[in-house]
Formats: structure tokens, C-alpha cells, sequence
């Protein structure tokens, strides 16, 4: 009765525990800093965008989260085990950037290797492939060699091979590079299917529109460490409206500053930090010093704009 109440309370703690979790995490090749300091949490059960310029540190990240890697300093939890825990290891599904598998081979018999790798029970194989081809829309293709799949297909199949055994956790590193729109709305179906089963997911894209549709919460990383992580509606708080206005003087321009912060072009003028009940007050001032409005067009921020902001900010 004790041993069932402790792995009842094990089991419930590690339920509460974050999908991921590091703190000061570094990984030095030499005089080389691929990761700086980083430190970020994964709620379980959400889609986690990562997001970083090239050479920011994500694919060193990624590796370390993973276990393929030792860090240099600081420390990973995933799970609620330490980075590199094998038995946590195979509860974690990886779809690297970068991949290929034997031509030769059909696409059923790529998976049913991945299932020995990943010591899945022999007598679930035959259900588990079956599941992966149908979730990734490969089922019709499960028997044909994998020479004679398209780069979208393979994409295709690597998210099913990361997808073997019903990860609680899966880590897909630019899983739509390769596709067309249709195979980018598929994966993003699967992302929402993931979600919804509870499955957390590790996105790292390049595509931040596509990052904009399925994450719940984003980390923005650069020079290896994070400069914003949060929710998407904590990040893009921000809203904007431009005005073309002529007729207005440069000092009665920059007066507007008042209203939000402020960037002219000589034609259009840009206030950000604008909330839409205050729209009304601006065009207002403007006719009352003797303006001429041509256009009010508001803005809201997307995820670009505040990723190119704070890589600004950042000196990037």
C-alpha cells in the first residue's frame, strides 16, 4: 500500500512538474560561446515556439535539452528528470532539421526500425506504424521506398518517426522547411491534434507566421540568451496606427510624440503603443493644428514586428 501511494505521489509530482525547464544553461566549444546563460520554462501540455537569428544558440539549445550534448554549465530539467535521464529519453519524440533515411527501405520499415530503437513492446509495432503513416498522411505510401518520396514526403515521414510511441513531449526542429501550404496547414493540424492529447510541443521555426497559428507561449533567444519569452497576447500587447498627414510643420509633427512613441517618414506618421479608444484624440489634434488627413490605418503588432523590435533593442 506505501509503494503504491509513493509512485501515486511520484507520478503526480512529476504531472506538475514543467515539460521544460533550465536554468543558466551554456555549452562552450573552446573560446567559442554556442549558449549563453539560458534559463526559460515549458508548461506541459502547450506548443513552445522557439525563435532566434541564425546563430543564435537554438540548435545547441535543442541538443542540450536532448541529451546529446553536455552542458558547459547551468542546468535542464525535462520531464521533471535532468537533461539526459534515459528513461525520460524515451518519452521525448526529435524531428532534427536535418535528416535522412535509407533509400532503400520503404517508409513502414523506416518506422519499424525507429520502433526497435526506441524499444517499443514487438507486438505494438504493426499498430503504431499504421497510426504514424495515417497522422502524417503517409498511409497510402507506407510500402514504397523511400528514394522515391518527395522532399515533402520525407518531411513527412520524420514527423512520424518523431511521433512513435505517443510522446508526452515531442521537439520538431523546422518541421514545415520543406513543405508546400498544404503540407504547412497539415502539420499545423497535427500540432492543434498533439495539443489537444495533451502532448507538449518544442517548436523551432524560422517561419514565425506559422509560429503565430499553433504556439501558445514564445521564447525569443538571441546571442544565446532569451530577451522575451511569454504568451503570445503578453508579447504582442503592442498596437500601432499610421496617419498620412500633410500640412503640418516638423515641430507640430514631432508634438504628436505625446500620443505614443513616434516614427515619421515625412509622410506617414507611425505612433505605436496607440490603444483604438485613442485613435479619435489624434485625428483630432491633427485637424486642430491645421493638418490635412489623408488615411488612418490601424495596426496591431505581429510577432515579426516584436521580434525585429527586440532584436533591435538587443543590438542585433
Amino acid at each position: 500500500m506505501v509503494d503504491l501511494q509513493e509512485r501515486q505521489a511520484a507520478a503526480a509530482t512529476a504531472a506538475a512538474s514543467p515539460a521544460m525547464h533550465c536554468v543558466a544553461l551554456s555549452k562552450r566549444y573552446g573560446r567559442t560561446v554556442a549558449l549563453a546563460g539560458l534559463t526559460m520554462t515549458m508548461p506541459r501540455g502547450e506548443v513552445f515556439g522557439f525563435l532566434g537569428p541564425n546563430g543564435a544558440g537554438k540548435t545547441t539549445a535543442v541538443k542540450l535539452l536532448l541529451g546529446l550534448v553536455e552542458p558547459t554549465g547551468g542546468e535542464g530539467w525535462v520531464l521533471g528528470k535532468p537533461v539526459g535521464d534515459v528513461p525520460v529519453r524515451r518519452r521525448v519524440g526529435y524531428l532534427p532539421e536535418l535528416f535522412r533515411y535509407q533509400p532503400w527501405l520503404s517508409g513502414a520499415e523506416v518506422m519499424r526500425v525507429h520502433c526497435e530503437l526506441a524499444r517499443l513492446r514487438r507486438a505494438t509495432w504493426s499498430e503504431e506504424v499504421d497510426r504514424a503513416l495515417r497522422l502524417v498522411g503517409l498511409a497510402d505510401r507506407g510500402r514504397d521506398r523511400v528514394r522515391t518520396y518527395s522532399k515533402g514526403m520525407q518531411q513527412r515521414l520524420g514527423l512520424g518517426v518523431a511521433l512513435l510511441g505517443s510522446p508526452e513531449l515531442v521537439f520538431l526542429d523546422e518541421p514545415t522547411s520543406a513543405l508546400d501550404p498544404i503540407g504547412r496547414h497539415d502539420v499545423r493540424q497535427i500540432i492543434h491534434h498533439l495539443r489537444e492529447r495533451g502532448t507538449s510541443v518544442f517548436l523551432n521555426s524560422h517561419l514565425l507566421t506559422e509560429v503565430e497559428m499553433v504556439c501558445d507561449r514564445v521564447a525569443m533567444i538571441d546571442q544565446g540568451r532569451v530577451i522575451a519569452t511569454g504568451t503570445l497576447d503578453e508579447l504582442l500587447s503592442g498596437s500601432a496606427c499610421r496617419f498620412r498627414v500633410t500640412g503640418l510643420d516638423p515641430g507640430q509633427r514631432a508634438s504628436l510624440a505625446s500620443f505614443g512613441e513616434l516614427d515619421d517618414d515625412g509622410e506617414w506618421i507611425v505612433i505605436r503603443g496607440l490603444s483604438g479608444e485613442r485613435v479619435p484624440e489624434v485625428v483630432q489634434e491633427i485637424v486642430g493644428m491645421g493638418g490635412r488627413l489623408y488615411a488612418v490605418e490601424p495596426r496591431h503588432q505581429t510577432l515579426e514586428d516584436r521580434f525585429l523590435q527586440l532584436l533591435g533593442e538587443n543590438g542585433g
